[in-house]
């Protein structure tokens, strides 16, 4: 495979055609997803991520998407999580630190990172809890795993670890304590010792939540124990630890973990709150896991716009056109940026799709340049740049590393130089495709884009503006082994690109 990605910007600032005229300044943000996956156990990582914002703020960084930052049931992720309101600072669950440091340390770094004027997006983990302090006894029936509206068994007693009395933090920030009735499942009665899905019961018709997705029948349940959101004491203590958290640290916005699981309507309850009190202008983005851009866009219309989402199908689509003999032109149809173009925020990899995960989204690394560019230097969707492809993923078994790719920084700051204002799409051929950014009144260079999966040579002419006759546009991005210095624009103000480079 020859892939070939190219950029160019051209070099000088003359008069604009009429008809090319650059539009008013933009803003053009960028996401960085500041963790991934297997990222060293040493709680040293808020460490990492204050030592790399000048980096990333000179690369065109404007947010940071950091990892659960809540004490966890293990020295984890942050994704099994114990408690809402410890964050690195009371000794729960062996030890003080989260696993990427403590709560002085974070505030050390979102302090810099608010100073150089990058956002930070907390991860909130708000479907279950894990690392129960005690065991409770309750009545559930299980289910059928693949139809939770089906059960297998009559209801009877249970003994299960649901009893979260948070002992190291006490009633510091919060007094609530966690018991069976706050949860609607588990995965595990002690009494039986037997694995399954448990749906919690009770006298006031207790069951799962009706406005989640319909996956398996009705997908409420997840993992460890389901946090029940038609309990007013969990719904009331969830709105306190926001209002808790937005007054410890500068936060810009949140990124809401698997949120096809939980109720809609706190949801949206949720986010009423948040924007009534720490978060007016807090940016929101929430994951719902899915390739199916249909169900995508009614869990949109039914939470009414007020979140964004991650861009799935794209993900997906980057990973079926990095097998050989796929159409380049069918890359955006039937996704999220392509029908909500305000709303997506457009990925290639994270942490759930890096290799060995259980979303696991395998894309060629020849093709991930293209796919950064797609996301990168285009005017649709809110672009998220993820850690383990700017730095690669080696602390981990061979079988799950992956290099960095190359010269991402290089991208993300043609992104943050040339990539504004109009764009014209030049998808007339299935294996090279190209567009055409005119700048705006604050950046008027503006940039051309090329790729192509093709392993012989092609080309392609695209329109860059009369005025630019005669320039020469100098490439400032490859893919490719060897650089070619210089495009010209002839006298009808087009650029020809060679497709091969090579």
């Amino acid at each position: 495979m020859g892939p070939v990605l190219s950029t160019y910007y051209r070099l000088k600032n003359e008069k604009w055609d009429v008809l090319d005229e650059p539009q008013a300044a933009e803003y053009n943000g960028l996401m960085f997803q500041g963790f991934e996956w297997h990222a060293p156990r040493d709680h040293q990582h808020w460490n990492r991520l204050n030592e790399s914002l000048p980096r990333l703020k000179s690369m065109g960084i404007s947010s940071i998407w950091i990892p659960p930052g809540c004490k966890a049931a293990t020295d984890g992720n942050g994704y099994d999580i114990y408690d809402l309101y410890d964050v690195g600072e009371f000794n729960q669950k062996g030890q003080i630190a989260t696993k990427w440091g403590t709560k002085a340390e974070l505030e050390a770094f979102i302090s810099r990172a608010s100073e150089l004027g990058i956002g930070v997006y907390w991860d909130a983990v708000l479907n279950h809890k894990a690392g129960a302090d005690t065991k409770e006894r309750c009545i559930a029936v299980q289910v059928d795993p693949k139809d939770r509206t089906v059960n297998i068994a009559p209801p009877r007693e249970i003994e299960a670890w649901l009893g979260h009395d948070f002992p190291g933090r006490g009633n510091q920030y919060s007094a609530m304590k966690y018991h069976w009735y706050h949860f609607s499942g588990v995965n595990y009665d002690i009494l039986q010792q037997q694995t399954g899905i448990f749906k919690l019961t009770g006298p006031d018709g207790k069951d799962w939540a009706k406005d989640v997705s319909t996956e398996n029948g009705n997908y409420d349940y997840l993992i460890f124990a389901d946090v029940d959101y038609s309990n007013a004491e969990v719904k009331e203590d969830v709105k306190h630890w926001i209002e808790w958290l937005g007054a410890q640290f500068e936060l810009k916005g949140l990124r809401l973990d698997a949120v096809k699981h939980y109720s809609r309507a706190f949801l949206k309850e949720f986010i009423r709150h948040i924007r009534a009190t720490v978060g007016r202008d807090w940016f929101l983005v929430a994951e719902y896991w899915t390739g199916d851009i249909s169900i995508l866009l009614n869990y949109f219309e039914q939470m009414e716009g007020v979140v964004s989402l991650f861009d799935v199908p794209l993900a997906e689509k980057f990973s079926l056109l990095s097998k050989d003999g796929q159409d380049m032109r069918q890359v955006f149809d039937k996704t999220f940026v392509q029908l909500r173009p305000q709303n997506a925020v457009t990925f290639v990899a994270n942490h759930d799709t890096q290799p060995g995960q259980s979303l696991e989204i395998l894309i060629a690394a020849w093709f991930k340049p293209l796919a950064y560019a797609l996301i990168l230097l285009r005017r649709d969707g809110y672009p998220c740049l993820f850690y383990g492809d700017l730095y690669g993923i080696t602390n981990t078994e061979p079988k799950y590393r992956l290099p960095a790719v190359d010269n991402l920084a290089t991208l993300a700051m043609v992104r943050k130089l040339y990539a504004y204002g109009k764009q014209r799409d030049y998808f007339d051929n299935k294996e090279c495709i190209g567009f055409i950014r005119y700048g705006d009144t604050a950046h008027p260079s503006g940039l051309a884009c090329l790729l192509s999966n093709s392993t012989t040579p092609k080309s392609k002419t695209m329109y860059v503006g009369l005025s630019h006759a005669g320039e020469r546009w100098t490439e400032v991005f490859t893919s490719s082994t060897a650089m070619v210095s210089a495009v010209k624009i002839d006298q009808r103000g087009r650029e020809e690109a060679d497709g091969d480079m090579q």
